[in-house]
């Protein structure tokens, strides 16, 4: 069996070479593109992070492909619909930085409530005054969790240590997660209204695309913060901007963006002749959102612990040993 590894780190290949020394391995450090089928054409099983998109025309193209490993929980950088079709199993990694992305998210928070961002920008500087620093304590504050899955929850009980109240939507309320960390669930209507923070923790799909609009951005209580650790696309840039212009949002933390996969290949993308211009604009967009001051980013790292990476890798070993013994795993269902 010929299994590729995309997006692999030293660290990752020496273990998997370790652990699979009994297959054929090909591993790159780069994210998967269309370049690369023909060096991966004969491939049993591909595994791949975010990064690496595998649509339609790629899957035609791998004839021998039988297993998506992707390295991550969310799958929407995979085509799932035409891998079913073509019979290929996409498996995932359902859980691995619950703890770890919640406490990134109270990294964003506190950055913006403390201003350490801007303290930080000024004292490269030499600037060391506190004219304009004036923060805010969270205990006594409204925190409007959205999504209440296992980060979710991990994001609820932070907020209990502060000593902040907690209100949340969901699809689908866990009452007894209500009662127990003495929390309630609310339209997100109300939370949007109420919420002196603001925290997505929803998986990406064609229904959560732009959670966050143009239409319900004026929702929001005027000078709320607004956080998102889940994916970019569940924010429509347009709505940030109008939020922040005015004065809807007092501030944003985000470590993920529509569109940051363009500011990772600016490079490369400027150099191409016919750059469609839908995402020349999203690349300005982001250029315009994370040159404000107002705004923290940190490109998508969330997820980036050392226990989180072993926890992931250690998931994707076992999805891969499992098929190579004729057992499913963690396999994606479509909905």
């Amino acid at each position: 069996m010929k299994i590729a590894f995309f997006e692999i780190q030293p660290w990752e290949r020496e273990r998997l070479e370790e652990t699979f020394a009994d297959q054929e391995l090909v591993f790159f450090e780069q994210a998967f593109k269309k370049e690369d089928i023909e060096r991966v054409s004969d491939c049993d099983v591909i595994s791949v992070f975010i990064y690496s998109f595998i649509d339609k025309e790629c899957l035609l193209r791998l004839p021998n492909l039988k297993l998506i490993a992707t390295r991550s929980t969310g799958y929407n950088h995979i085509d799932t619909e035409a891998a079913e079709a073509g019979g290929v199993i996409v498996c995932n990694v359902p859980s691995y930085g619950d703890n770890t992305v919640a406490e990134h998210t109270f990294a964003l928070i506190l950055s913006l409530s403390r201003n350490v961002h801007r303290s930080h920008v000024r004292r490269l500087r030499n600037n060391f005054s506190i004219e304009g620093l004036k923060g805010f304590d969270l205990e006594g504050k409204t925190i409007g969790v959205v999504g209440t899955g296992k980060i979710g929850y991990h994001v609820i009980k932070i907020a209990k240590g502060f000593g902040m109240e907690v209100v949340a939507y969901d699809l689908f309320p866990k009452e007894e997660m209500a009662k127990e960390m003495e929390f309630k669930y609310v339209p997100l209507k109300e939370l949007l209204g109420q919420s002196d923070i603001i925290t997505l923790h929803v998986p990406y799909f064609k229904e959560t695309h732009h959670l966050i609009n143009t239409e319900n951005i004026i929702d929001i209580k005027p000078g709320a913060i607004l956080i998102n650790t889940s994916r970019g696309e569940l924010i429509d840039n347009d709505a940030l901007l109008v939020g922040l212009d005015q004065k809807i949002l007092a501030g944003c933390g985000l470590d993920v963006i529509e569109g940051e996969e363009l500011i990772r290949e600016e490079k490369e993308l400027l150099y191409q002749g016919d750059m469609d211009v839908k995402k020349m604009e999203e690349l300005i967009k982001d250029h315009i959102l994370l040159g404000r001051e107002e705004v923290v980013y940190t490109p998508h790292i969330a997820f980036y612990s050392k226990e989180a990476l072993e926890r992931i890798l250690g998931t994707t070993i076992e999805n891969i040993r499992c098929y190579t013994n004729g057992v499913c795993q963690n396999k994606v269902h479509l909905s």
